[in-house]
């Protein structure tokens, strides 16, 4: 059961309206990383989670996704439709479409499902939604840098913070599961290759790039897997 307060979750105003600016903003309502994406995302996950703490959190988080989605819709809503017409055609799809928000990103395509990532599997799903709130943390990073309207920039500024604090929250369940820095979940236990690191590319001065990702004690470092698998 849903119960629909005709506020949103965090005051949205615009200044100065610019509908060129809102066809923008579209990404993050009907977009690969918008927040139509995240909430269905996480509120299908939390049906596959037995943990009832993790299955509470995603389905609160995914309800927030749905108020920031109203935000983001309000923002286009008010750079579209208290102009001119004239001017608000300005940007071909609410030309074409009408004012206000549309299932589309930035560039005219339909939203679809297939952007969802959700796998059945909590740790899957979990770092699935650590690159979820990455990848709308640095849309609206971007849209923050074009944006000329200062109420604007406010309200963005909340979402991609909140987008921060999703993702703390993400790691936090994995610590708890023991599993934000433990890559081995399932059942199916690896092979002996797991701690191998095979050097297969070279910046032609014949000296190898090392690092954690690539030494002793995670992995044993193979240098020419030619020889090795010879």
């Amino acid at each position: 059961m849903f119960f629909h307060k005709k506020e949103p979750i965090h005051v949205v105003n615009v200044g100065d309206a610019d509908p060129r600016f809102a066809q923008l903003l579209l990404e993050q309502f009907g977009g690969a990383t918008g927040e139509l994406s995240a909430a269905l995302q996480y509120w299908v996950q939390s049906f596959h989670v037995e943990n009832p703490g993790i299955k509470d959190m995603l389905q609160d988080i995914a309800i927030e996704e749905f108020g920031h989605l109203e935000m983001v819709g309000k923002l286009i809503e008010g750079h579209t439709k208290n102009v001119d017409q004239t001017e608000a055609y300005k940007s071909t799809l609410f030309a074409v479409r009408g004012m206000g928000p549309h299932f589309l990103d930035s560039q005219g395509s339909a939203w679809t499902a297939t952007y969802l990532n959700e796998g059945g599997d909590v740790v899957r799903d979990l770092r699935a939604n650590i690159a979820a709130e990455a990848g709308a943390r640095q849309t609206y990073e971007s849209l923050i840098k074009l944006a000329t309207d200062q109420k604007t920039k406010e309200t963005l500024v909340h979402l991609l913070t909140r987008e921060i604090s999703h993702t703390q929250m993400f790691m936090k369940a994995l610590d708890s599961l023991d599993k934000l820095t433990d890559p081995l979940f399932g059942n199916i236990q690896p092979d002996e290759t797991v701690d191998l690191y095979y050097n297969l590319s070279t910046n032609g001065n014949g000296k190898d790039e090392r690092g954690p990702w690539n030494s002793e004690p995670t992995f044993k470092y193979i240098a020419n897997p030619l020889e090795s698998h010879s």
